[in-house]
């Protein structure tokens, strides 16, 4: 060290208030080298954040995902569905065959009534009037016949006394045959008035025909549904019959399904059927397939039969024109072995041409393996296995779309792990 230094380093305590100390001569170069850190920093980890997201795209192996479903025992059916709707098994409209004033109603809409019920009256005045005048008209006529008979006998008499005078020679022979000519007259006026009489005797007949059907009775037992004519309304019969009331059999009830054509085909006569309500989605009503109507119905260029089957209301909780879910049982099977028709599939045969049928198991080490199977009954749900598994088992329902799905969420789940980019 020079002297020079050590100078400096002696002096410098008594020149200490008036120095001003300097920097030392390696805070520059501290600098710098934090400059640096600060600016590489960011750099590196972009490189790292962008090197580990092409890792965990490109280079990771993909993670399988698999939805399983385990083998289990169950009901299951091949059914052909459709949209339906309740009526009565029958009704009948009880209507008016005479013209006049409706006089008075006896019955209500959900009233029950019984075969041959009065259930209304029309005002019968006017047909009682027709018939007082049938009956005079009736009785002239009766008379006037008994007054053309005691002519004819008259006419009877003086033929045979002409012919007495003919054969006297009293009388011309003309005077005869006037006699006779007279009597076969009075014999065609009272052929005539006979006529007439029976002739006012059917108008009479069919007056009191009329006035029987001044009061409606109930056709069939049942339950008024509709009563669409009212006390004191004037029923024109002559071009029409106007409809008083509509009595339904509620008893029994028909469901009035529509089926497409392209199900229709499907179906026998006497196939169970069943349908659900709305309201009742839980319950089923069963009964058995009674008609297919050959005509059909077209909606919005879809073609549509309909197919008919009855079920018993003893409750009367079922009601017209109630929606229906319906079904028709093509089969169906009880606790059997069941699995979702996703997990069937077809593979080739081994060689005879024939396709055979597997699904996937997975086994309990996590290994999946290829069954051949037998399938019975099998819907677009469910499958029935008759031979190939046991309950217990998983099988693979879906692989592919299964690990899509979960390629999905891992590369989300890993684009939130990458670090952020300063």
């Amino acid at each position: 060290m020079s002297k020079t230094a050590k100078t400096i380093r002696q002096e410098a305590p008594a020149a200490a208030p008036n120095v001003t100390l300097m920097p030392s001569p390696v805070t520059p170069v501290r600098r710098k080298r934090r400059g640096r850190l600060r600016i590489a920093l960011p750099v590196l980890v972009a490189v790292l954040g962008a090197g580990y997201y092409a890792w965990s795209q490109y280079g990771a192996e993909p993670e399988t995902a698999m939805i399983t479903q385990v083998v289990m025992r169950g009901d299951i059916e091949d059914s052909v569905t459709a949209v339906g709707t309740l009526d009565a098994i029958k009704s009948v409209d009880a209507g008016a065959q005479v013209s006049g004033q409706l006089k008075s109603l006896h019955v209500e809409i959900g009233d029950k009534v019984g075969a041959n019920q009065l259930v209304a009256e029309i005002d019968p005045a006017s047909i009682e009037n027709r018939i007082e005048i049938d009956q005079a008209e009736l009785a002239n006529l009766e008379a006037q016949l008994v007054s053309k008979k005691a002519q004819l006998v008259l006419k009877e008499a003086n033929i045979e006394r002409q012919r007495s005078l003919v054969a006297t020679k009293s009388v011309s022979q003309s005077t005869l045959d006037q006699a006779i000519a007279d009597h076969t007259a009075a014999q065609a006026e009272v052929q005539a008035i006979e006529a007439q009489i029976r002739k006012q005797k059917a108008t009479l007949a069919g007056d009191k025909v009329d006035l029987g059907y001044t009061k409606i009775y109930a056709p069939m037992a049942g339950t008024i549904v509709a009563n669409p004519a009212k006390e004191g309304q004037t029923l024109n019969a002559n071009q029409t019959t106007p409809t008083i009331v509509t009595i339904a059999d509620l008893s029994t009830m028909t469901v009035k399904a529509q089926v497409s054509e392209a199900d229709v085909g499907k179906l026998k006569i006497g196939m169970d059927a069943y349908f659900t309500l709305l309201g009742q989605p839980g319950k089923r009503f069963a009964g058995k397939l009674r008609q297919i109507q050959p005509m059909p119905d077209t909606e919005n260029n879809v073609v549509l039969y309909y197919a008919l089957f009855d079920v018993p209301n003893p409750t009367g909780e079922l009601m017209m024109s109630m929606s229906a879910q319906v079904f028709f049982v093509g089969a169906a099977a009880k606790d059997v072995l069941v699995v979702p028709s996703a997990a069937i599939r077809t593979a080739r045969g081994d060689g005879a041409g024939k396709p055979k049928t597997e699904v996937t198991v997975l086994t309990p080490s996590g290994a999946t393996e290829a069954r051949a199977v037998e399938v019975g009954i099998r819907n677009r749900v469910s499958a029935e296995i008759v031979k190939g598994l046991k309950e217990g088992e998983s099988v693979v329902v879906d692989s592919s779309s299964a690990a899509s799905a979960g390629s999905q969420r891992n590369t989300r789940s890993r684009g939130m792990r990458m670090p952020p980019i300063f």
